[in-house]
């Protein structure tokens, strides 16, 4: 046991997921930097013409960039947008299918757990939280009314002829608040942390964020899945304190019907396996098939 112990404290999925979700803020931050520019909406240069971030190879948001001139869109972005005009254009689709089958093949929620800003953000709030030792819900909200939350801003986003999400969104606060300067979507996260501290665990991404809605539908096919092994196990549920999704979506390989984490909510964060003293967990490639049950068999 002690060897295991020991060898888990070797390599971290949380501390290569975390330089990603830095990375990501760092990639869209450099073409500003490099051609003069700054950051936070403040011009960087002097008197004399600077090029335009937009001229680099790579440049834009969360939202929308263009990489070697081909424009790349956020899918549920996408999907705001042909609602609110109650129009559609193939360049749209096009633009938000590499996204699309991307975290489709992956898993939808990777997102969620290796890219979003608000992700990182919230990881903070947890460690402030135990520190300040608050106590909290763990689910004060259902975890699947986020896919109802997606539907329903879909909906206002045709009946007010606005991208609903994007006009608030907390991802754009931090991403485009660091790049720009713009401001919409920092009251949502202020409420988003507040809430996070004294009324919910995770409640904003388990449970309300509806971009987390659209990727947890998406991600019910993702081909990168959390493997247990049933005869490392020892039943301690240091996988579910860790779980950043929701501690259920790992009762089906902990009660061993199954031998992988399938639901759609599930980030691939690593934190379970990182949290495992035994390293029963892992990643695999594959949704493998379900087992047998014991006394399916007649």
């Amino acid at each position: 046991m002690s060897d295991a112990r020991t060898a888990s404290r070797g390599f971290r999925w949380t501390w290569l997921r975390r330089s990603v979700q830095v990375g990501a803020l760092v990639l869209f931050a450099l073409p500003l930097i490099a051609t003069g520019w700054g950051l936070f909406g403040l011009f960087a240069g002097g008197e004399e013409a600077v090029p335009a971030p937009a001229q680099l190879p790579f440049f834009g948001s969360l939202s929308s960039s263009s990489i070697f001139g081909i424009e790349v869109l956020d899918p549920f972005a996408m999907l705001q947008t042909i609602a609110a005009s109650k129009t559609f254009a193939l360049d749209w689709l096009l633009a938000a299918l590499p996204v699309l089958v991307l975290y489709g093949l992956i898993r939808g929620r990777a997102f969620c757990g290796w890219v979003c800003p608000v992700n990182l953000v919230l990881e903070l709030v947890d460690a402030l939280r135990r520190k300040l030792g608050i106590e909290v819900h763990e689910a004060p909200v259902p975890r699947r009314a986020k896919l109802w939350i997606a539907l329903a801003v879909l909906a206002l986003s045709a009946v007010t002829s606005i991208p609903v999400f994007e006009a608030f969104s907390p991802i754009s606060a931090i991403n485009k608040g660091i790049l720009f300067g713009a401001v919409t979507g920092l009251w949502v996260l202020g409420a988003i942390v507040l809430a996070e501290l004294f009324w919910g665990h995770r409640v904003w991404c388990r449970s309300l964020c509806p971009l987390g809605g659209f990727y947890q539908a998406v991600g019910r096919a993702g081909q990168v899945n959390v493997r247990l092994d049933h005869a490392a196990c020892i039943h301690c549920d240091a996988c579910k304190n860790a779980c950043l999704c929701d501690p259920a979506i790992l009762e089906p390989v902990l009660a061993e019907r199954d031998i992988i984490v399938r639901a759609g909510d599930c980030m691939a964060c690593g934190s379970c396996i990182d949290a495992c003293p035994t390293r029963a967990l892992s990643f695999c490639v594959g949704r493998s098939a379900k087992p047998a049950r014991p006394n399916a068999e007649a």
